[in-house]
């Protein structure tokens, strides 16, 4: 049987940036080294924060994240999924969350390939 059911699967992880080194070592590990990151804010269960800036407290309620998107085909999406977890998480509030997403369709512009030939 085919990796995925030969379906094509978008992981995205929303992680801590301190993560990431430990997030691409264990995807490279599992044979899914591309990937796509950016730097994002959003809140969840991790508390709110008071900082001060030149005298004045302000509340930061948006933390600071990452977004790690990869999209697998010949490599199951539940490894990947358990990779990300495990290389993400310290045990505290605000670790991330992972989602698994099926992909309709995809194309290579270079080559033209599609559906899992294309990833």
């Amino acid at each position: 049987m085919a990796a995925n059911d030969g379906e094509v699967k978008l992981v995205m992880a929303y992680v801590r940036p301190d993560a990431l080194a430990a997030v691409k070592q264990a995807l490279a590990e599992v044979g899914a080294p591309s990937l796509t990151v950016s730097n994002v804010r959003g809140r969840g269960s991790q508390p709110a924060k008071t900082e001060r800036y030149r005298g004045e407290e302000y509340v930061v309620d948006l933390h600071e994240k990452v977004k790690v998107e990869c999209v697998v085909a010949d490599v199951p999406a539940g490894d990947v999924v358990d990779a990300i977890a495990d290389a993400a998480h310290s045990g505290e509030k605000g670790d991330g969350k992972v989602f698994v997403l099926p992909v309709e369709a995809a194309r290579q512009i270079r080559t033209g390939k599609e559906g899992p030939d294309a990833v």
